[in-house]
């Protein structure tokens, strides 16, 4: 069983590292990809979704659990979702800290980090944010796109 695991591991490196050409700094293009996501969650937390769709890859094998709870496959029901939440116009303000980055073969990138920072309440009250944050990226024509993020749950937003 621990070698059939290991072996499909290793397929699935050999693959990433076979999916696309290596960028020439993948590491600094994967933290330009994430600073561009963090603008585009503080502007969907304003209502607009548009910045969120650029950041996103638009395919079929994307996955979304995010801090409301669930588990979305797929980019309609990824950005069904965060459609959900761009219309309820959370305010506030998040930012990423202690970022981690690990690049595999240069088309997929892992990253985790602290999401920190706040909302805003139906009520108008600030609600602290502080979860953890895993966000995996993939090489798609040249471009970092977002394929995954997966975070703590937030209670004030949980199902």
């Amino acid at each position: 069983m621990v070698i059939a695991a290991s072996v499909c591991v290793v397929a699935i490196l050999g693959a990433a590292n076979q999916a696309s050409a290596p960028t020439a700094a993948p590491e600094k293009e994967t933290r330009e990809a994430v600073a561009q996501f963090y603008k585009a969650l503080n502007v969907l937390f304003t209502g607009d979704m548009k910045p969120m769709n650029d950041v996103w890859s638009h395919a079929d094998d994307v996955t979304y659990m995010g801090p409301a709870g669930g588990f979305q496959i797929g980019w309609k029901n990824v950005g069904d979702e965060l459609g959900r939440q761009a219309a309820m116009k959370l305010g506030g303000k998040i930012e990423p800290s202690d970022i981690h980055v690990i690049v595999i073969g240069g088309a997929l990138a892992i990253v985790s980090n602290y999401e920190k920072g706040e909302n805003v309440d139906a009520a108008g009250k600030k609600v602290p944010v502080s979860i953890r944050a895993t966000t995996t990226f993939r090489s798609e024509g040249g471009k970092w796109k977002m394929i995954g993020h997966h975070t703590d749950l937030l209670p004030s937003l949980a199902k």
